[in-house]
């Protein structure tokens, strides 16, 4: 076992994925299920996500289903990967926040990301465009400031129970949000979605450009991405099927469908563009067996420096799944990790 994956946190985001043959309010239950497991095994953080009208993904609701699981859970932190603040008035948002923090002191992360709808009829049915997504940064100091009672854009307006109240705020990006989460000097949270090379600049650029403040002190980066761990390494690579398919069915027919089976997944007869894209999906995640997954991720850590790993794996077999998560379990170990200083 590596020196930097046993000083590493490792938590989870669960997009509360839809299968094939299931429904939304089973995959709901099924996400609350996980987040016990998680807080079993040792795991650091469980964030759930925000979704609007994506057959394939049950999880719209993120402020909502974070209430559901952090009560049914009691040690583990819970929060959000993220809700995404252009969707949404700060005030609401503090206001959501500062009641979960009042139910669940201490426990609590607020995760934001700056995405919009990905259809013009989601963005037309939310009251939002994409340019609302340049305002991001006006947007997060507004919020940030219903907390400390420093926000100057509704002037005499209090976000009750939040004001007043610690929450810690992480900055998804995958550009420039990096920017963002640097001059507010916030966390940051980030992805290989645009290939490694590019995650690792962003990374450079936003500890260059982190600016200490109330909510951290030093730059403080948590990567997400998969991480399959299984017996062999085909039958890691397997897991990773469902949501690549479903990946490359999105990106050529505008919809996020329900997770299938592996087997129906290889039985997919696939254009070169949704092959390609398919392919394209399953590079850069890690997966294999125990000591092949502790190498890849030792490499990865050393590169990026990262603070904390959120895993973010989804797959058809939930026995599998779990399976996984308690390999890396006892690969980390997580029992090690609760006293690493950050947020």
């Amino acid at each position: 076992m590596s020196s930097l994956i046993a000083t590493t946190r490792f938590s989870v985001l669960d997009r509360s994925r839809v299968r094939a043959g299931h429904d939304g309010p089973q995959a709901l239950r099924d996400t609350v299920a996980f987040a016990r497991e998680a807080e079993r095994l040792g795991y650091h953080r469980f964030w759930v996500s925000e979704h609007h009208s994506v057959p394939g993904v049950a999880g719209s609701a993120p402020a909502v289903l974070a209430a559901a699981v952090a009560a049914a859970t009691s040690t583990i932190r819970v929060g959000t990967g993220g809700v995404m603040l252009p969707n949404h008035q700060p005030l609401v948002v503090a206001e959501q926040f500062g009641v979960l923090e009042s139910l669940f002191p201490g426990r609590i992360d607020m995760g934001l990301g700056r995405s919009v709808g990905f259809t013009d009829g989601i963005r037309k049915a939310l009251g939002r465009g994409k340019e609302d997504a340049e305002d991001f940064g006006a947007q997060l100091t507004e919020l940030l400031g219903y907390f400390d009672g420093t926000q100057r854009a509704h002037p005499q307006v209090h976000a009750h129970p939040a004001q007043g109240l610690a929450v810690p705020a992480f900055v998804l990006a995958t550009g420039k949000g990096s920017r963002v989460a640097a001059e507010a000097g916030l966390p940051l949270v980030i992805a290989n979605v645009r290939g490694e090379e590019t995650m690792l600049r962003a990374i450079d650029d936003y500890r260059d450009a982190f600016r200490p403040s109330a909510h951290a002190q030093r730059p403080y980066v948590v990567v997400s991405g998969a991480v399959a761990v299984a017996d062999t390494t085909g039958a890691a690579r397997r897991m990773l099927l469902p949501e690549a398919w479903s990946t490359a069915y999105s990106r050529t027919r505008g919809a996020f469908p329900p997770l299938l089976p592996p087997d129906e997944v290889v039985a997919q007869v696939m254009s070169d563009r949704e092959r390609a894209l398919f392919d394209e999906a399953l590079r850069g995640q890690v997966y294999g067996t125990e000591a092949e997954v502790a190498d890849a991720l030792d490499t990865l850590l050393a590169r990026s420096g990262a603070d904390e790993f959120l895993v973010t794996t989804s797959t058809y077999d939930r026995e599998a799944l779990f399976d996984s998560y308690r390999r890396l379990a006892r690969l980390a170990p997580l029992a090690g990790t609760a006293t690493t200083a950050g947020p």
